[in-house]
């Protein structure tokens, strides 16, 4: 039997990261604070939690945390509280909820550097309807192959396909979990693919919800410069 519909209050989101893929550009600014118009994505995804009804963001923060802290702050800009859980050492992307105190049975992970018009609401709606473990936001991307893709058999071409396109579900690094989740979390390195395959082996497997609006990864240079279009065209899509 299905828990009465709740709502989610409380989100945590994952500020940590060095930014490989844009360096050097994040020796100076962390990926977080990097802007999209004149905007810092992070406080884009902030105002839309809160749109959301979130009520409480916890930010796992790490590489230029002390920057981080000072543009974001306590929240109060924002109609939130915001508090801050520092990592010293890279831990991965799954192993810093380890570290977070006080979490509410079910809350919100996301990565803090997408833009996306996700309906937050319907998102946590569906998570706590369906009363699953942990489910996954994914997206549907296309991937250009810029070579000749050969499958082979008994050392002969098989098939051959010139530049093809290819298609994936992938994970748009929004998920919504229950405390339990913790359970599954070892106190060392831990990423969210680590995660999703203990789940998996012990039979718990994240529910999904499937997205086909708007999503981009700012740590891909080529996303960046679209986000950053899209969001000067047409900010209402993100902040309306």
């Amino acid at each position: 039997m299905s828990r009465p519909i709740a709502k989610i209050k409380q989100a945590v989101i994952l500020a940590g990261g060095e930014g490989r893929r844009l360096l050097p550009y994040t020796k100076v600014l962390p990926k977080p604070l990097w802007p999209v118009g004149d905007v810092p994505i992070v406080e884009i995804l902030i105002r839309q939690l809160v749109k959301a009804g979130i009520k409480e963001i916890i930010m796992a923060v790490g590489y230029q945390a002390e920057l981080i802290k000072m543009i974001i702050g306590d929240g109060s800009a924002f109609g939130v509280r915001i508090r801050y859980v520092q990592e010293r050492t890279p831990l991965g992307t799954a192993a810093p909820l380890k570290r977070i105190t006080r979490l509410d049975r079910d809350f919100l992970v996301l990565n803090g550097d997408l833009l996306t018009d996700l309906p937050f609401r319907d998102f946590i709606r569906t998570h706590i309807r369906n009363d699953d473990l942990a489910t996954v936001a994914i997206y549907n991307r296309s991937v250009e192959v810029d070579f000749g893709v050969v499958e082979t058999w008994d050392d002969h071409i098989e098939q051959y396909q010139e530049k093809p396109t290819l298609k994936y579900a992938v994970s748009m690094g929004i998920y919504a979990f229950r405390r339990e989740i913790l359970d599954y979390i070892p106190k060392r390195r831990f990423d969210f693919p680590d995660l999703v395959d203990t789940l998996i082996r012990k039979g718990e497997n994240p529910a999904v919800y499937r997205f086909g609006g708007r999503w981009l990864d700012i740590g891909r240079p080529d996303d960046w410069e679209r986000a950053d279009q899209l969001y000067r065209k047409r900010p209402k899509l993100f902040l309306s």
